[in-house]
């Protein structure tokens, strides 16, 4: 990846949202030119939950960015539970890995923070550019850029495309991942697949010190139909509103198809027949209706790195099979992504260079591999009704099952050391399969 004098940057980041912002901040924190080109323009929405754990509280302490609440972040102690008839109370456990709160922002402002982080890491960021496929060597082989185009406000094409050159290109625009596909890394179909749904609603309780997680999620008459795999939320913002949501996984993409499941109509019958008591929430149409997400999970793209190009957060299915959690992944990804950049730009040879960029997938794969293998089995058992009734039933009444669950389903443990059910998760994951 020897830099050439034709070379617009020592490597081109596309999209800036929170893996291609944490890839652009620590690159150019590494002395790195950084192109971070992202297709709109600042401040824009992402359908998301908006919720940060421990573990992505982590990643933006190590990235230095401010999180104070006069800036609008709002910290949160755990999640509270309902299923079952129950609810519990359960604070983030105290680590020595991560920190023992949770945070929760909207990807209006969150994704832009990052964004401006990045920039003001020295990273050079062009809004309203739209990348539109790879650019690669005379051979035809290595990628060694991208062809782009600037878009005007309405998001119309507005002058040439033109090319930008690097030697390393971080596809990081999101879960359709044009780019991935440009280059030929199509989705697999043996991952999981999500889909969530959320809105903005106002209500008194906007700075409750819980995340609140609803267990219970049914296709029809609560008690007379079928449990779904996955959950509601309601998670507070701090600013006088709320992000409600629901989300559900199947273990393969066709599964998910075969389900038929109308999540907007589904989200507003949970409101409507199993509405979270206490909250008062109103819904916020300034904010939007109900909006909808694909969410791919346990790597369903990759390779992770080949010819020039690795693959950070959705475009690589960086999403975990347990929650939809993919921004804490993201961040990581990021930071890996960068160091594995940043030391292969120093190699002597292009053997060399192209080794030290394929420890990027090496290392998340030994991070994260075992762990989401766990999450597809995990998916492949809730999406059976009578297992998730098993779950509710007699899993919800046992507050050290539900700590284990929580430690398991949000990441938050120990990887060496710590308590029995640390050492049990961590554990599992070393042994299962990391592929």
């Amino acid at each position: 990846m020897r830099r050439e004098r034709r070379d617009d940057a020592d490597v081109i980041v596309v999209g800036a949202g929170p893996a291609g912002s944490s890839t652009a901040h620590w690159c150019a924190a590494a002395g790195l030119d950084v192109l971070l080109l992202e297709k709109s323009e600042f401040p824009r929405d992402k359908i998301c939950g908006d919720g940060l754990t421990p573990r992505a509280v982590a990643e933006l302490v190590r990235m230095g960015v401010p999180t104070r609440e006069e800036d609008g972040w709002i910290r949160n102690r755990g999640l509270r539970v309902h299923g079952g008839g129950r609810s519990y109370e359960l604070d983030w456990p105290t680590l020595t890995t991560y920190p023992g709160y949770g945070m929760a922002r909207s990807r209006m402002t969150l994704d832009h923070t990052l964004a401006q982080h990045a920039q003001a890491s020295g990273a050079k960021l062009l809004e309203r550019t739209k990348v539109t496929g790879p650019l690669r060597d005379d051979d035809g082989g290595r990628v060694v850029g991208v062809t782009a185009q600037p878009l005007d406000a309405r998001g119309r094409a507005e002058g040439p495309v033109k090319e930008l050159r690097a030697p390393v290109v971080v596809a990081a625009d999101g879960v359709s991942s044009r780019f991935a596909l440009g280059v030929g890394r199509e989705r697999r179909d043996d991952r999981p697949m999500g889909t969530a749904v959320r809105a903005y609603y106002r209500t008194p309780r906007h700075d409750d010190p819980f995340m609140e997680s609803h267990l219970e999620l049914w296709d029809g008459e609560p008690g007379k139909s079928d449990l779904l795999p996955g959950y509601g939320w309601i998670f507070p913002l701090g600013d006088g509103t709320v992000n409600v949501g629901l989300g559900s996984v199947h273990s393969t993409p066709a599964r998910q198809s075969k389900a038929g499941i109308d999540y907007r109509r589904l989200m507003e019958t949970w409101l409507a027949k199993s509405a979270p008591e206490g909250w008062d929430l109103v819904h916020e149409p300034e904010r939007g209706p109900i909006r909808g997400a694909a969410l791919p999970m346990g790597y369903n793209r990759g390779p992770l790195y080949a010819d020039g190009v690795l693959l950070a957060g959705d475009s690589a299915g960086m999403v975990s099979p347990f929650n939809g959690e993919g921004i804490a992944y993201g961040l990581q990804a990021g930071r890996i992504a960068a160091e594995a950049i940043s030391q292969a730009r120093h190699r002597t040879t292009d053997a060399a260079r192209e080794a030290t960029l394929g420890t990027y997938a090496d290392r998340m794969r030994d991070d994260l591999g075992g762990y989401y293998t766990l999450g597809r089995w995990f998916v492949r058992l809730i999406e059976h009704p009578e297992i998730m009734r098993i779950c509710v039933r007699y899993g919800l009444p046992r507050k050290v099952v539900m700590q284990f669950t929580l430690k398991l389903l949000s990441d938050s443990y120990e990887p060496h050391g710590g308590d029995w059910i640390d050492r049990v998760i961590a554990g599992l994951t070393r042994v299962v399969p990391r592929s």
